[in-house]
């Protein structure tokens, strides 16, 4: 295991999604009924989920009546998906840096602040680009990231969870270019407790901006909520950037 990153490890762990995700989909729901209302997406679209997780907002999108695949780097999180296909639902263990499908999607997304965890900015171009070439011409990204000047001024440093007889003690701290998050987990399953550090980029949205046109995609709409409020920069908790690939 040491040859692989923290992410690896730990998006890996059936703890990673005991904390983050063992919660009610309400929230998941209302934002993705937020955004099918406001982009109105013709039926039988093509999606693509990156960094899809288990694959639950895949499984939503698909309830939709939407063709939807659905990827992600951790062999375990699609090992659990998988049951979930049909015919219009698909998973795959794949890493955003490298290419998937060229010029096929209709909407791309990848929410949850599931993005700005790899160590370089040309490995952060490098997943943009994969998520701007799998689009057809004027195909829609949406990425969802946390609002960096929000999470600085409201960062709690010191956390303690219980979940279903799992403790997690988490200590967050920053430094100019990364938000941090050491998170030990004490089980009844661990013979010693275990420890995950998480590491998230600071980007902005003229980060984005900036990547984005790189990749020749326009920026179209910014929300600052899952209710697609407008966003603010130091007053909304979430950075929702709506971007175009356009048709010429």
């Amino acid at each position: 295991m040491a040859d692989k990153t923290w992410y690896e490890n730990w998006f890996n762990s059936p703890f990673y999604h005991k904390l983050y995700f063992q919660r009610d989909e309400k929230e998941a729901r209302f934002f993705l009924a937020a955004l099918i209302d406001y982009l109105k997406p013709f039926p039988g679209s093509n999606w693509l989920d990156v960094a899809c997780g288990r694959g639950r907002l895949s499984r939503i999108l698909a309830e939709n009546g939407f063709e939807v695949t659905g990827f992600d780097i951790a062999p375990r999180s699609i090992e659990y998906a998988r049951p979930f296909e049909n015919k219009h639902l698909s998973f795959f263990q794949h890493d955003m840096r490298r290419s998937f499908r060229i010029n096929y999607y209709d909407f791309v997304i990848n929410f949850f602040t599931s993005f700005g965890y790899f160590n370089t900015r040309r490995e952060h171009d490098d997943a943009i680009r994969t998520m701007a070439v799998s689009l057809k011409k004027g195909g829609i990204l949406i990425i969802d990231y946390l609002n960096t000047h929000y999470v600085e001024d409201h960062l709690v440093r010191e956390d303690h969870l219980s979940i279903e007889g799992t403790s997690f003690d988490i200590h967050r701290w920053e430094d100019e270019h990364f938000f941090y998050k050491k998170i030990r987990i004490n089980d009844p399953s661990l013979a010693a407790a275990a420890t995950h550090t998480e590491k998230i980029a600071k980007f902005s949205l003229g980060d984005f901006t900036d990547m984005l046109s790189f990749q020749h995609l326009q920026v179209r709409a910014v929300f600052g909520d899952y209710a697609l409020g407008a966003y603010d920069t130091r007053n909304t908790p979430r950075l929702i950037i709506i971007a175009d690939k356009g048709k010429s």
